[in-house]
């Protein structure tokens, strides 16, 4: 495992907006990639079944992610790609369905994924022979389909070596909360605060989605942890 470090490559400012297509752009991580996004001037086009919003630098754009030719047309004219779609119950086959159309779209027109994907991905801190999903410390029975979904998505990023793309796992706890702009930066291995828990809040998730967006880093698994 490489050492975790504080990102700081977000101290760098962009010079240049992208127009940033956000798949989910209603759900938890969406919505706050979204409003990450608007503070640092990029434009947004929010994709999901119904999107809306004020912004005037973010074009809703209605798509329904299991219709294929739609949603290619809806990513046409994006810079970057964050998928940000989960499914509770497990859908591993909407999951991976949805994440191969995006790909291909993508590098058709040689432009940049990032996927929000999970935990469950990553190797169990302590134990490299383990995934995170088949550690019951961080998931729980009635989420081990969730998390082997997540897995399958990863499987699928990976069939597109040639693409670009990133694959970023969540900590093991990811909830609505401050925005305080730190975090640590990891590669495959769960990480884990002191006292043994993992988990970041949204707001700084959408942190490291746009500092990973504006300064990509050499990993194709990475994964990030409270500071």
């Amino acid at each position: 495992m490489l050492a975790a470090q504080l990102d700081v490559r977000r101290r760098v400012p962009m010079k240049t907006p992208m127009t940033i297509a956000v798949l989910g752009a209603t759900g938890m991580v969406g919505s706050r990639v979204i409003e990450e996004a608007r503070s640092r001037g990029h434009r947004v086009r929010a994709l999901s079944r119904r999107p809306k919003s004020d912004d005037p630098g973010v074009t809703p754009v209605p798509v329904d992610a299991s219709d294929p030719a739609a949603l290619r047309e809806a990513l046409a004219g994006s810079d970057a790609v964050v998928l940000a779609v989960r499914t509770f119950p497990a859908d591993a086959a909407f999951l991976t369905g949805t994440t191969r159309t995006v790909l291909a779209a993508a590098a058709e027109r040689g432009t940049r994924v990032l996927v929000v994907g999970g935990a469950g991905a990553l190797r169990s801190p302590g134990n490299a022979g383990r995934l995170v999903a088949d550690d019951p410390a961080y998931v729980p029975a009635e989420y081990r389909a969730v998390a082997a979904a997540g897995i399958a998505q990863l499987e699928t990023c990976r069939e597109h070596g040639s693409g670009d793309w990133v694959y970023l796992s969540p900590p093991a706890e990811l909830a609505p909360g401050p925005r305080t702009g730190r975090y640590r930066r990891g590669t495959d291995t769960l990480l884990t605060a002191p006292d043994g828990s993992s988990g970041i809040s949204a707001e700084d998730l959408a942190v490291a989605i746009l500092d990973e967006l504006e300064a990509p880093g050499a990993d194709r698994h990475i994964t990030v942890q409270a500071h």
